[in-house]
Order: C-alpha cells, then sequence, then structure tokens
C-alpha cells in the first residue's frame, strides 16, 4: 500500500482503504467501503471518532437517536448523496433495503456536537472549469461538509465527477492537509490517470489515492467514461483546510 491503492472487497463486503493505525495511517482518518446485500444490517459506534457514512449506491435506511430516514441512490453519476455524520459515540444502524454500497469515513475529534442528516437538497452542485481551456476540465463538484458548513468537524467530504477525457482537481494545486481519493466509472472498465507530484498512476474502478499534504494531484478520465472519486481531507491541528496552493508554474493559466 502506498500513494496509490488497487482494492478489493473482501468475502465480508468490505474495502479497507486507511487506518490511523493501520494501512495508510498518514491519511490520519479510517476510510472503508461497504458492499451489503438486501436485508444485511449494521451498527456503527466509535468512542472516540467522529463518523460520515456516506450512501454510494443502493436503497438503505439509516437509523439513529430514534429517527428512521430511508435513502435511495440509483448511482453517483445520476443521483446526490445522503450522508449521516455523527460525532464520538454516536450510534447507526444501516439497513440494506436492496444491494448496496456505502462509504465510511471517521477520525479522531474530542469535540461533541449535533447529527447532522444530509440530503441531496442541501447537497450543492458547482460546474466548474466548462469556461476554461476548451472545456478540458469540466466537472462537477459536491462538498457534502468543510469547514465553511461544519467547523467543528476535523474531515471534509465531498464528491467530484470528472467528465469523459476531462481533467479534475486542476490547476495543479496542493495544501498541507492529506486527502483521500476513493474512484468509481460509470463503466466498469473505466480508466483513468492520477498524478501524484512526480508520480503518475491509472486509476481504474474502485481504487484509491492517498495525497501526502503538499503534493499536487490533478486527475484526469479517459475518453468515454465519466470517473467519479469520493475526496476525504482531514483537517489538521490549528491547522484547518480552508483554501488551495495553486502551482505556481500553473497559475497563468487561470487567466486564461
Amino acid at each position: 500500500m502506498g500513494m496509490f491503492n488497487y482494492l478489493d472487497y473482501d468475502e465480508k463486503g468490505e474495502k479497507v482503504v486507511t487506518r490511523i493505525d493501520g494501512v495508510n495511517s498518514e491519511m490520519l482518518m479510517d476510510i472503508t467501503t461497504y458492499k451489503m446485500k438486501a436485508g444485511d444490517k449494521k451498527a456503527f459506534e466509535e468512542k472516540d471518532k467522529e463518523t460520515a457514512i456516506l450512501l454510494l449506491e443502493g436503497n438503505i435506511t439509516f437509523s439513529f437517536e430514534g429517527r428512521k430516514e430511508k435513502a435511495g441512490r440509483k448511482n453517483v453519476f445520476e443521483e446526490a448523496p445522503y450522508c449521516l455524520h455523527m460525532c464520538r459515540g454516536g450510534k447507526a444502524e444501516i439497513t440494506a433495503d436492496s444491494d448496496c454500497e456505502i462509504l465510511v469515513q471517521s477520525t479522531l475529534n474530542e469535540r461533541s456536537f449535533e447529527t447532522k442528516f444530509y440530503t441531496p437538497k442541501e447537497c450543492k452542485i458547482e460546474l466548474m472549469g466548462d469556461k476554461q481551456w476548451e472545456g478540458t476540465a469540466k466537472r462537477e463538484v459536491l462538498t457534502i461538509f468543510d469547514y465553511q458548513n461544519a467547523p467543528y468537524s476535523n474531515m471534509v467530504i465531498g464528491e467530484v465527477i470528472t467528465k469523459a477525457g476531462r481533467w479534475s482537481s486542476y490547476i495543479p494545486h496542493s495544501h498541507r492537509q492529506p486527502e483521500t481519493y476513493y474512484y468509481k466509472f460509470d463503466h466498469p472498465q473505466g480508466f483513468g490517470g492520477c498524478f501524484i507530484g512526480d508520480n503518475a498512476f491509472k486509476v481504474k474502478d474502485g481504487s484509491a489515492s492517498c495525497i501526502p499534504g503538499g503534493l499536487t494531484h490533478p486527475q484526469t478520465a479517459a475518453p468515454g467514461y465519466n470517473m467519479y472519486y469520493c475526496w476525504m481531507i482531514r483537517h489538521l491541528e490549528n491547522d484547518p483546510w480552508t483554501s488551495r496552493d495553486n502551482d505556481p508554474a500553473h497559475t497563468w493559466l487561470l487567466e486564461q
């Protein structure tokens, strides 16, 4: 395991992307995706960590604090997300109402805050890059929560859809905080490219990149294949992620 990871689900339907005290620990987060069969139930509770549970695909019921919230998502390309965000000690149970896939992100956080259930209506999609560089960096960027709307959190979570044949995370930029991408394609054979610093990697469906602080990380999708990634940033102590440091070699492009 290292900066780029090709991952498979195990026999329990789990895929471990990062662990604070294990694989890719420099990301300072626990990130796992789960494939659940209709009728499966899964409980989540972390004593010392805040947790976000994101629906990637399928129909599920979120049960928490005496509430039941049904959520459905055809896929990440056609419908916006549902996401439950709890502070340490929060308890939730996910019931799979159909076969589904979820992503769970956790990190240490001593603060207490009210549980928040994000729905598609609250998630604003920003179209970026459509008026620059002949549309070659056109992508849809969706932020579920970051420092602006959840300053009590130590995490950020959002989604990007890189349009087929286009680039994203562009212009090349970096930030001091570590970031993880989890990828999906609208066809299983889809592929793309990920550049972390001076290293290049082939992106495949279900793979993940672990981006250390300080390294640039532009991405590209092959023609004919839309590329999705869930992007997750870990704020550093007294140094939250609030902006990007554009690579000065490429800032001239912003004038184009």
